[in-house]
């Protein structure tokens, strides 16, 4: 099998070059590359060539617009049109023509994070900000396109590589006596190492079961606040030896806190669907979280 990941320098794109590569031939592309292939998926034209160059028998696509409160200015609204949408309609066209597979992750930012219930996969999408509504259009662009795929919804994503929610907590529990944290947000942190793991195991049996093609959230099990998350986080890097000039972390409200971009309350995604499809098992977010928080305190 020839696999073309795209997006590979990202948080889940470095990670899947690890879970992919025992597949078959894996083709990871970045955006700029010294030698070889390379390509921005903002250029549809080129984006189109390469995949009719490669002619991969699966397209991973961890490319995407990301920079939420960003995407809110005008001025950015065609190159996120282009990334998150127009992009996956080029991916999804090829990949009927070619009969291959598309991977493609989306976002709990589809929902509007109304009540505490757990959002499901045929739950309607309504989106706050740009970014979710460009991730639930790229959605709809590749289930429309008539091509083989698998759409995974995820959530509060973090890696040991590049910056993520509890670094940030880590630097300015360093520098800060008192952090105020948005604590009416609830969600799973995931890792990026989990989600290239799901992905790899659900490649190889939907490719024995093609009629398990579709949408499934994946994330890891439990829920949290920022706020219970940065509490977390903190004590763990303390309890291991770690010295901050933090004394005190407030709760506040998302309200108080205010961003270009509005985000959704209740981030809680349901993978019962992923769970019963694919036979996973789903760690607790704290199990991951510990695992990277080692990593990166002992570095």
């Amino acid at each position: 099998m020839k696999i073309l990941l795209l997006g590979k320098n990202g948080q889940i794109g470095w990670e899947l070059q690890r879970s992919l590569a025992p597949l078959g031939e894996l083709i990871a592309l970045e955006r700029h590359a010294v030698t070889g292939l390379s390509v921005d998926v903002a250029d549809l034209t080129a984006l189109r060539a390469v995949i009719r160059q490669i002619q991969p028998d699966l397209i991973v696509n961890a490319a995407a617009y990301t920079a939420v409160d960003k995407a809110e200015s005008d001025s950015e609204a065609e190159l996120v049109d282009r990334v998150n949408v127009q992009a996956c309609r080029v991916m999804a066209e090829e990949a009927l023509s070619l009969g291959a597979w598309l991977v493609h992750y989306s976002t709990d930012y589809v929902f509007n994070g109304q009540g505490t219930a757990q959002w499901r996969e045929s739950d309607t999408v309504s989106p706050l900000n740009r970014y979710g509504q460009s991730k639930a259009a790229g959605e709809r662009a590749i289930m429309q396109s008539g091509c083989k795929y698998l759409i995974f919804r995820t959530s509060w994503v973090y890696a040991t590589r590049g910056s993520c929610f509890a670094k940030t907590m880590l630097r300015l529990a360093a520098e800060r006596e008192t952090l105020t944290v948005v604590a009416d947000q609830i969600g799973a942190p995931t890792g990026a190492d989990l989600v290239a793991d799901v992905t790899s195991l659900a490649i190889q049996k939907v490719i024995r079961h093609p009629e398990l093609a579709g949408v499934y959230h994946l994330s890891a099990s439990g829920q949290v606040s920022w706020f219970e998350y940065a509490r977390f986080v903190i004590d763990f890097a303390r309890n291991n030896g770690a010295q901050f000039a933090v004394t005190s972390i407030k709760p506040i409200d998302a309200r108080d806190y205010p961003a270009p971009a509005p985000r959704p309350l209740n981030s809680r995604l349901s993978t019962q669907k992923l769970r019963d499809s694919f036979s996973l098992y789903l760690p607790d977010w704290q199990s991951g979280v510990t695992r990277m928080l080692r990593e990166v305190l002992n570095k």
